[in-house]
């Protein structure tokens, strides 16, 4: 390699002109352009522009209604910052490496062959080349300007950071300097290497295509000295940004998760972090040899240190730190390890809010004898018959009234109090039901909103294993509230249109249709929205821009849009509220609530990171998703975290749609960042109401990444978290036919050292699987959140959020879940009595499968559904499943179970009394439905004897007396059939005929409080 000195650095040689002048030759005309062709490129910039526009002035309505403008104006103002500042560095960093090496470019070339080929690029190159030498960058630069500035998040925290008062266990840091500056220095480091790396090559080609950088005949090069100037610069910027790359990774160490655990282990420490120094004070000094050596044109020690540099970055970076790993920790690795898996277990059990976990070994027993549960009334009261999971389909079928109406698949479980007491509750809301095959106006004008909620009692039914209701009908009535206590319409749900148009001018015609006249009537009522839900679409800008928001010229044109018209969308409640706070991770369930006389959605939001020193990561996905992960239900948050609080309670109004943020944990270091950036956008928690704090329940996203960390991390002392001899699992769903993780259930209990029951978040753990997959289906562990947070407004109820952790012996085989279940289908006589429901094309359903530590023990408690065929079938209650060590009770009643459990007097106290049973007439039910119960009981037990009976006569091979009892067996069925129907209000159809659809399926008469 050779050095010319042909021109000194940007010089130009005497006399040899510009090449900048634009224009043609001398003597030819200019060219002409189309005026069509221009004429079309303005039409389509300015087409361009409006879209553009429409898209961000819709944005701006929408913000402004809501109130929440300065969160759309603080991200887009930071946006667009980030992207001039990243356009600005990208643009002029590549656009002047381009001009230094075009202006110092050499005229005569000194190679003939390659002179010709440069010759022919510059010839082609020429006429375009000041708009490449623009346009080039400019388009660099943009790019590479828009993925910076989605990183606005983490810019704004760095200059919003507020400290956590702790330091790292390893340098003494403050923990927001892993949380806020680091990732912040990361993406300012790895910006300025990207433009330099950029901008060098794009001045490397330069220099090659003018000559600046020759290749001769014979393989050498020759390079000029501004060429080689600039790539000294090049060189020693790189290297200077590789110095503060390297010693960035000295405090990323502690971050990895690559390690045994989490965080800087023996050789992070001891290896990896004394080299990461060495390295950037060499990359330094090489820099500094690169200036020295361009400056003084003496190369012998920038590619002597250079050549050091890659041989340290080797031996130090890579092959010291795997010696250390194989000879000194390997072979003593949980001795070498202790300390670092200690440090990992305390930063993960903070980070993930499970460091006051409150754990109690439970010496659990599976004895049963009489009056054991006496002492748990508060909890066995409680025991939720009502599984929200299936139940779906009896609240359709008994309260939906007419098809425009619909509830979710999976109900959710909330507490009311009724009549002095607080009463566990299923409850869902009616919500719109909209044919997206029907026209534009039933889409978009008619059908806009859903009508009330509806409740039930969830440790009672009524008769025939119907919900029984607390609130219901329409008009709404029932114990629980009526249509005057709260405002019943449902503008905002799950299931609401993408959007309506609503509204109106005082005397205007209502076009909305509202509900029936009554559950029974003949027509429906129709009404005009009163509300600020959306932004006025009265106007025809407006009308423009939202017809070019969705697409719709009926939007434009329709004559039912008026002057006072609003228009209402981004209506789903968690989208809702992940659109008005983007810095927040929202749960994957949002559930309704009556408060204070409205319908309130009630979201659980995190702030999150994934850059908690020593704290292993979670998948979100993955730790969150169970067996009920599905439809409305769907997991939408993704990426890792390794740190978690659920700081933020929001609601937002089913009616009207307005968002209020509450700072749930107002000392989180994040959430006070957050609260700097947006300062009017979170309320302080003490501004909410007692009614909503009554109906404020610990998050489940939350508990399911906690009960995922706490099945390695409940253990403590190092040495046995490292041998991981007592590592734990959430059970596989038992009622699934796949293997997913039982989901958390909501229930309340008073767990055995608590002084009074609470409304709880629950789950079990089983001993983790081996390599093999085998796994025992034991139970290791019962995990319960106190999740109520009182009912006092402004003020959290001391217990709130505590997590309760009872450790059983591993010297006593508790089950399961599994193993109940197990024991559930292999009973004979609960294998007899199943199958006898299954007679007549009827169902066997498994409701959720509970787990209670009562009793001294651990009880298991199952209910079990029946749904016939036909179009309006749903479940019934008919059996209650339980289980006490093996020993296995079933009876169609709660008590009637838990009295064969334990030798025929439990002394539980049921709620099946107050308000029905499976089967046993309730007060104040028809008589009629009792004696069909009772005729089902009688016929169930004909079959069962007629069965046994049969079985008998063919063993010993009396072939007429088991025609004969099959004769009975099948009229025992016919009437067991017959008494079902009359419960059920299902008409017993014939195997060859269809049984018949029906609009509005409810009895009649039926629909209040069931």
């Amino acid at each position: 390699m050779t050095f010319g000195t042909d021109f000194p650095f940007g010089g130009r040689p005497p006399g040899s002109g510009d090449s900048d002048a634009d224009g043609p030759p001398p003597g030819e005309p200019r060219r002409k352009r189309s005026p069509l062709m221009a004429t079309l490129i303005v039409l389509a910039v300015l087409v361009v522009a409006f879209v553009f526009f429409a898209n961000t002035y819709a944005e701006v309505l929408w913000f402004n209604q809501l109130g929440y403008s300065e969160v759309f104006w603080t991200q887009k103002l930071t946006q667009i910052a980030i992207f001039v500042v990243a356009f600005l560095l990208m643009g002029v960093g590549v656009w002047a490496s381009l001009r230094i090496a075009y202006r110092s470019r050499p005229i005569y070339a000194s190679a003939a062959g390659q002179n010709d080929i440069l010759s022919r690029y510059q010839s082609q190159l020429e006429p375009m080349r000041r708009l490449l030498m623009v346009g080039v960058p400019a388009v660099l630069a943009a790019f590479s300007g828009a993925a910076v500035a989605s990183q606005w998040d983490t810019v704004l925290l760095y200059l919003h950071q507020q400290p956590f008062g702790e330091v790292d266990p390893e340098f003494g840091m403050d923990l927001s300097f892993f949380l806020n500056t680091l990732p912040f220095l990361g993406l300012v480091l790895g910006y300025l290497v990207s433009v330099v790396l950029i901008g060098g090559i794009a001045g490397i080609l330069m220099h090659y295509l003018y000559g600046g950088i020759q290749i001769e005949e014979r393989g050498s090069v020759k390079v000029t000295k501004a060429a080689r100037l600039h790539i000294v610069v090049v060189v020693a910027l790189f290297l200077l940004l590789q110095a503060g790359n390297y010693w960035l990774d000295r405090y990323s160490t502690l971050l990895a998760q690559d390690g045994r655990v989490a965080g800087a282990l023996y050789t992070d420490v001891n290896a990896v972090i004394p080299t990461k120094t060495i390295l950037a004070v060499a990359a330094v000094l090489v820099a500094v040899l690169f200036i020295v050596g361009g400056i003084l044109g003496r190369w012998k020690l920038p590619i002597v240190g250079t050549a050091m540099l890659v041989v340290t970055a080797i031996v130090a970076g890579g092959v010291y730190p795997f010696v250390v790993q194989q000879y000194q920790v390997v072979p003593s690795e949980k001795t070498r390890e202790r300390e670092y898996i200690a440090k990992n277990i305390e930063m993960t059990r903070q980070a993930y809010g499970i460091d006051d976990v409150q754990a109690d070994n439970y010496d659990a027993t599976t004895d049963t004898a009489q009056n054991a549960l006496a002492a748990d009334s508060a909890t066995t009261t409680n025991i939720r018959l009502l599984d929200p999971n299936l139940v779906s389909d009896a609240f359709s079928q008994l309260q939906q009234f007419r098809p425009y109406y619909q509830f979710a698949e999976t109900l959710d479980v909330d507490r009311y109090e009724i009549d002095g007491e607080m009463e566990d509750t299923v409850i869902a809301v009616r919500d719109v039901n909209v044919d997206t095959d029907d026209s534009w106006v039933n889409q978009h004008i008619t059908y806009t909103h859903g009508y009330g909620v509806v409740a039930a009692y969830g440790a009672q039914v009524a008769a025939g294993g119907r919900p029984d209701f607390s609130l219901g009908g329409i008009p709404t009535t029932g114990e629980l509230a009526s249509e005057d206590d709260y405002e019943p319409r449902i503008y905002f749900g799950e299931f609401s249109p993408e959007y309506s148009i609503v509204g109106g001018p005082e005397g205007w015609e209502p076009r909305e249709l509202d509900r029936p006249q009554d559950e029974s009537g003949e027509g429906d009522a129709n009404t005009t929205f009163s509300g600020d839900g959306g932004p006025n679409v009265g106007n025809p800008l407006n009308r423009l821009v939202y017809a070019l928001k969705f697409g719709s010229t009926d939007l434009l044109l329709s004559s039912d849009v008026n002057a006072e018209s609003q228009i209402l969308y981004d209506r789903n409640p968690k989208e809702r509220v992940e659109k008005v706070a983007p810095y927040l991770t929202v749960d994957s369930n949002s559930y309704p609530a009556i408060v204070d006389g409205r319908v309130k959605w009630i979201v659980d939001a995190y702030t999150t990171s994934d850059n908690f020193p020593y704290s292993q990561a979670q998948r979100l996905e993955s730790a969150v998703t169970d067996s009920l992960s599905d439809g409305e239900r769907a997991v939408t948050a993704s990426g890792q975290v390794n740190y978690i609080r659920n700081s933020v309670k929001a609601t937002v109004d089913a009616y009207d749609g307005s968002v209020d943020l509450f700072a749930w944990d107002p000392e989180e270091p994040l959430l006070k960042a957050w609260q700097s950036v947006f300062p009017t956008s979170i309320k302080p928690y003490s501004e909410m109401s007692a009614d909503l704090m009554a109906h404020v329940r610990y998050p489940e996203d939350m508990f399911k990444i906690q009960r995922e960390v706490l099945g390695k991390y409940h253990v403590t002392d190092p040495d046995n978290f490292y041998e991981s001899n007592d590592a734990w699992q959430v059970p596989s769903d038992p009622t699934s036919d796949e293997q997913v993780k039982q989901p958390p259930y909501y229930l309340s209990m008073k767990m055995p050292k608590q002084e009074e029951e609470t409304f709880s978040l629950t789950s079990t753990f089983i001993p983790q699987g081996n390599q093999s997959g085998n796994q025992r289906n034991v139970l290791y562990g019962f995990l319960a959140a106190d999740s109520d947070a009182g009912g006092e407004a402004g003020k959290k109820a001391e217990g709130y959020g505590t997590l309760r952790l009872l450790e059983l012996p591993r010297s006593t085989v508790i089950p399961g879940p599994g193993q109940a279940q197990q024991n559930f289908d292999s009973n004979t006589a609960v294998s007899q009595e199943l199958n006898l429901l299954r007679q007549g094309a009827s169902t066997v359903i498994n409701g959720n499968l509970l787990t209670l530590p009562v009793g001294g023990g651990i009880l298991h408690v199952q209910p079990v559904y029946v749904q016939s065929t036909g179009q309006t079938a749903y479940p019934t209650l008919r059996k209650v499943l339980v289980s006490f060590g093996d020993k296995v009770g079933f009876a169609d009643t709660l008590s009637g179970a838990l009295d064969q459990l334990f030798d025929g007097a439990s002394g539980a106290e049921t709620s099946e009394g107050e308000g029905g049973g499976t089967g046993e007439e309730a007060p104040g039910e028809d008589p009629a439905a009792a004696s069909a119960e009772q005729r089902l009981k009688d016929a169930l037990a004909a079959a069962n004897s007629a069965i046994q009976a049969g079985q008998a006569a063919l063993a010993e091979g009396d072939f007429a007396e088991y025609g004969e009892q099959q004769k009975i067996l099948q009229d025992a069925l016919q009437a067991a059939m017959d008494a079902d129907a009359e419960l059920t209000g299902e008409p017993v159809v014939p195997e060859d005929e269809e049984a018949p659809a029906s609009e509005s399926p409810a009895p009649e008469g039926e629909g209040g409080n069931g």
